[in-house]
């Protein structure tokens, strides 16, 4: 009979292990904040179920006030609540400009940016929101998402980006800064963020990003994280045929 060895660094590697997953724990919970749904790994979205379904339908409906990339009419329209500083949001930035690519040309999806800034971990998100907000005031739609992509482009990140350069994208998409500014310092849109959060709470939004996929015949999907593209497609897809 075989005698079965354990190797000497298996246990201290197993307790040094545990020790972190419980100091991490601990620095959580302390803070009393919770990890975002897009900072662990998601598994493919589904239909929601009954429960969740009544969350989603606390989603404010879309209407053209909203900032849409695509087509208004679109069958399927995909509602994204966004953090700029949220570095899971920078790469699903990226991963929905491919699905305009694929689905907006031909008018099957409409891309719908609400703001969620996340102030306990992002200080500079709602500022971020306000100067969005700024460009839209100042060029439409357009400058709107010409603004979003180069700030999503050239932030670091987890408030790595310095506020200094909100004036300077303003400029860089052709914007006049003085008005900029002006706006950026008015306060004016503080209500208009603000209520974008409580609604992406209210629909069961609990991290960055978080989406809600409103299908051709209005049935709804959650679609919570920086999710990869075969996965969006395939809800897409999906939402395409709901009937």
């Amino acid at each position: 009979m075989s005698e079965h060895k354990t190797n000497p660094l298996s246990i201290p590697a197993a307790i040094i292990i545990a020790g972190g997953l419980i100091g991490l724990g601990i620095f959580f919970g302390s803070k009393n904040i919770s990890l975002p749904n897009a900072a662990v790994t998601a598994p493919a979205p589904q239909i929601a179920d009954a429960r969740s379904t009544e969350s989603l339908d606390k989603m404010r409906p879309v209407t053209k006030d909203d900032h849409i990339r695509g087509i208004l009419n679109a069958p399927v329209k995909i509602v994204e609540y966004s953090d700029t500083e949220c570095p899971f949001c920078k790469r699903f930035h990226l991963t929905m400009k491919q699905v305009m690519d694929e689905y907006g040309a031909n008018g099957k999806v409409a891309w719908v940016y609400r703001h969620f800034p996340l102030d306990q971990l992002h200080s500079k998100a709602r500022k971020e929101s306000v100067a969005l907000e700024c460009a839209a005031e100042q060029g439409g739609n357009d400058k709107f998402w010409a603004y979003a992509d180069r700030l999503y482009e050239i932030t670091p990140a987890n408030d790595g980006l310095d506020l200094a350069e909100l004036p300077k994208i303003a400029k860089f998409v052709g914007l006049d800064t003085t008005k900029f500014n002006e706006c950026l310092s008015s306060g004016k849109y503080d209500k208009h963020i603000e209520d974008d959060v409580q609604n992406a709470v209210a629909t069961g939004g609990r991290g960055t990003p978080w989406s809600i996929v409103v299908g051709a015949q209005g049935k709804v999907y959650p679609l919570s994280g920086a999710q990869p593209y075969a996965a969006i497609k395939q809800l897409i897809e999906q939402a395409l045929q709901s009937k």
